[in-house]
């Protein structure tokens, strides 16, 4: 089940293009390559990532700030580098984003 953020949505969505464009320029600061981006419904989860490169992020994703949007994004971008929840994984998203881990978007 998707974790609430905590600030209301916004009023507009961000544009699909000005969203790819921060999924790329965290992508190159974090030094993976998806193979594919895609915005679709999802249900339950801000985003996933499959073991084939695919990146894929909940169209109401478009709505949330951006501080919460680059947490989902990171979180996502890094499962191309380690695919789990580990301490690694953990270590790493806190050398990206600061501050305490809690799960966003997985």
């Amino acid at each position: 089940m998707k974790a609430a953020p905590e600030r209301e949505p916004l009023e507009k969505a961000v544009p699909r293009d000005v969203f790819q464009a921060e999924v790329d320029a965290w992508a190159e600061r974090i030094g993976v390559h998806p193979k594919v981006v895609q915005v679709r419904p999802m249900k339950r989860k801000w985003g996933s990532c499959s073991t084939a490169g695919r990146v894929t992020f909940d169209t109401s994703l478009l709505r949330q700030h951006a501080d919460f949007r680059k947490r989902v994004v990171v979180e996502e971008l890094l499962h191309l580098r380690v695919p789990n929840h580990s301490k690694l994984f953990k270590s790493v998203l806190r050398a990206y984003l600061g501050g305490s881990v809690r799960r966003a978007g997985c």
